[in-house]
């Protein structure tokens, strides 16, 4: 009877060993996955049993909030009346996924973050998610989201706080509105994301920050910053323009002639600050060639070209100055391999308005609890030296030069860099305060308005 036993004890053993090793690695190893698992609705019914923290503008707008359903196995809803103005910011709260800043603050806004939770354990309260302030101002996101819809062409724009990176308005147009995602039926859900997901305009794509365009004239910033930086250029030094080569100016209406007075780049051998002020193509292109695409790069990743390293905390797509051999006129003049994102358009006037130092952009200025304290808080900090103070000083001068009628503002010099679809510029020119950068995608708009519009609501 002794071996018997021993033998149904030795297996009782061993299955139970087995037992709790599977145990062990599921809640080890697998618990996230469970989790996970949408046939597993105790987590659905977690994830909307308490109210996630709001998600705000600097001055205090709701942008998204929670809002008790009443009826249902979910207990709390979400609720968007920022709509498609800010949808491309805020994101959207659904069944399985979130998206925007509902995604990147996700720890702080459900309540999971361990300075969260544990105001909830010393005070007693309810388990609630924590507020998320916004740097962006109403008044700026309004202006650069209605004037972007109001020149009826897919784009992006961008304002900045040159000395703080704290990110003024990010709009981008066409936009889509997230309480198509916020229904807690899956079908419904499905259903909503499909047809966005299917539209040739793309109201999904973030074209603010994951967008990349070629940046054409506004690049001439960057071939500048490098031609003064070299020592063997000064904005009075004379440079060639091929066969006496004539640019009409970004703003000439189309399918009428120029004047050579607007048209003419110095009889071929302009200065600098001549070709810069005329956008000068042609000229820029020879310069470039001069100064060589090691340098450019050089310069233009000293703007944060090629870094892939930015967050605002949304991920941010890389603006490109891409490596291989010279090619004529693609390196001053944004070649198909030239790229940059909207917010990389404003960071080149921002690191110029600041000295020559670009701060790191960000979105969030601070996180509060349900109490009113505040968890965290913004800390502005450099992100990259892009010129020497003394350099910027000279390409505020080229840029205030350069500045368009279609850009100027009443009793305020604006400083800026624009063809019809791109616009580089900050105001005011001696005392910053505002950086934008407004792309629109090919078409007969122009972007001119839009970055107007952004800085007359910054600065009132």
């Amino acid at each position: 009877m002794d071996l018997p036993l021993r033998r149904v004890c030795v297996t009782c053993a061993v299955l139970l060993f087995v037992l709790l090793a599977h145990v062990t690695h599921l809640q080890a190893f697998g618990a996230r996955d469970l989790a996970a698992d949408r046939r597993d609705e105790r987590a659905l019914l977690a994830r909307y049993a308490h109210p996630r923290g709001d998600i705000l503008t600097y001055d205090g707008r709701i942008l998204a909030t929670s809002a008790a359903t009443g009826t249902g196995p979910y207990r709390h809803r979400r609720v968007y009346p920022g709509a498609k103005m800010y949808a491309p910011v805020t994101g959207h709260f659904s069944l399985h996924r979130a998206t925007g800043i509902e995604r990147a603050e996700q720890a702080v806004l459900s309540g999971a973050d361990p300075k969260v939770r544990m105001r909830a354990l010393v005070k007693d309260g309810p388990h609630e998610g924590a507020d998320v302030r916004l740097t962006l101002r109403h008044r700026v996101q309004q202006a650069a989201y209605q004037e972007l819809a109001r020149a009826g062409r897919p784009g992006a724009a961008v304002a900045i706080d040159p000395a703080t990176g704290a990110i003024l308005a990010l709009a981008s147009y066409p936009s889509y509105d997230p309480a198509g995602h916020a229904a807690q039926d899956a079908a419904a859900v499905l259903a909503a994301d499909l047809l966005l997901r299917r539209d040739p305009a793309r109201p999904l794509l973030n074209r603010a920050l994951h967008g990349t365009y070629p940046p054409g004239p506004a690049f001439e910033v960057v071939t500048a910053a490098a031609a003064l930086a070299s020592g063997e250029y000064t904005i009075a030094s004379l440079i060639s323009a091929p066969d006496g080569q004539v640019t009409p100016p970004p703003d000439h209406p189309a399918g009428t002639p120029p004047g050579s007075d607007e048209r003419r780049c110095g009889n071929g051998t302009p200065t600098l600050a001549h070709a810069f002020r005329r956008s000068c193509g042609g000229a820029f292109a020879a310069l470039g060639r001069q100064l060589g695409q090691d340098l450019l790069r050089d310069q233009a990743e000293a703007f944060g070209f090629n870094a892939g390293d930015l967050a605002v905390p949304l991920r941010v797509a890389a603006s490109t100055f891409p490596a291989g051999p010279d090619r004529p006129g693609a390196v001053v003049q944004a070649g198909p391999q030239d790229r940059a994102t909207p917010l990389m358009i404003a960071m080149l006037s921002a690191a110029v308005a600041n000295g020559g130092v670009a701060m790191r952009p960000y979105l969030v200025q601070e996180v509060r609890l349900p109490d009113g304290s505040i968890i965290n808080r913004a800390d502005p900090r450099p992100y990259r030296t892009a010129v020497p103070p003394e350099l910027a000083g000279q390409l505020t001068v080229l840029m205030a030069t350069a500045t368009r009628p279609g850009l100027a503002l009443e009793g305020v010099e604006v400083a800026a860099k624009s063809s019809p679809a791109v616009v580089t510029a900050f105001a005011p020119a001696t005392a910053p305060e505002v950086a934008v950068g407004v792309v629109l995608e090919p078409g007969p708009a122009r972007a001119a308005p839009v970055a107007r519009a952004i800085l007359r609501a910054a600065l009132s």
